[in-house]
């Protein structure tokens, strides 16, 4: 039984929350869903989200927030989503010059620690969200677990996403207990079929082109796939997560976004 509290990240149905902000966040809370993870407001005022957040009966309980955009008012943009009662902003990604062995590596870290101490001074925590390509080696170490060797679990958490550490060769039950107690949040997302060299790869302005290099790759909704979700819920509730988050970035099977959230959910409650 799934004991956790389970969110949904509200790009998984992006076009719903477009057209019909606050309809979409009903139809997750009827869903099952506990909580939700923002990327982006859809036009909507913090103040606004987080009193439809209140009256519906939901948790807002991180948003994903590019790099650059935070970092040209850390305080600034930060304290909209403390105004929401976020409590996490996550880093949804770095390009690779920003990564350990990039040229810019230095620039990210010092910038992690001037967001990680606002984070912390506003009583919220700054994490960071991986993707397949941080796992290449140097000298036979991950550029990821280099990245949190580097920088501090004082300043970053992480959020793992696992469909991206298993396209990446890496057991996702396993990665998540070699980071216990430093991942509040977990990203749940299923899929089908196999990686070419890297699946995904980031734009400089913190976009996601998810390179569908082979034809059987397809995302699923969690419990449709091929991921072992009984294994990873066992780490997850044995490593310190206190919320595991859906994401879904594109539909599969045939189904609408909205359709493939319920999938998800009702698979989760299932177990």
């Amino acid at each position: 039984m799934v004991t956790l509290p389970i969110g949904l990240q509200l790009c998984s149905v992006q076009e719903n929350a477009i057209a019909d902000f606050e309809g979409t966040l009903r139809r997750v809370k009827a869903m099952g869903y506990d909580g939700v993870e923002f990327a982006g407001l859809y036009g909507q005022e913090p103040a606004g989200i987080k009193r439809m957040c209140q009256e519906i009966g939901l948790v807002p309980v991180s948003a994903h927030v590019g790099f650059m955009d935070l970092l040209k008012d850390p305080r600034g943009v930060i304290s909209i989503y403390k105004e929401i009662s976020c409590m996490q902003v996550v880093i949804p990604g770095l390009t690779e010059d920003y990564l350990p062995g990039g040229p810019r590596f230095q620039e990210a870290a010092e910038g992690i620690r001037i967001l990680g101490e606002v984070c912390r001074e506003l009583g919220m925590e700054l994490a960071y969200h991986n993707h397949d390509f941080e796992f290449v080696k140097i000298n036979d170490e991950y550029l990821l677990d280099i990245f949190y060797k580097e920088i501090p679990d004082t300043l970053l958490k992480t959020q793992l996403d696992t469909c991206w550490v298993n396209t990446g060769g890496v057991d996702p039950a396993a990665y998540v207990r070699k980071y216990a107690g430093r991942m509040p949040t977990l990203h749940l997302k299923d899929f089908t079929g196999s990686r070419s060299v890297h699946l995904c790869t980031l734009t400089e302005n913190d976009g996601k082109e998810v390179q569908k290099q082979e034809d059987t790759f397809e995302f699923r909704p969690v419990g449709y796939g091929k991921q072992d979700f009984p294994a990873i819920l066992e780490a997850a509730c044995s490593s310190g997560v206190s919320w595991l988050i859906v994401e879904q970035d594109e539909p599969g099977m045939g189904k609408t976004r909205m359709e493939c959230a319920g999938m998800s959910i009702e698979y989760l409650r299932s177990l």
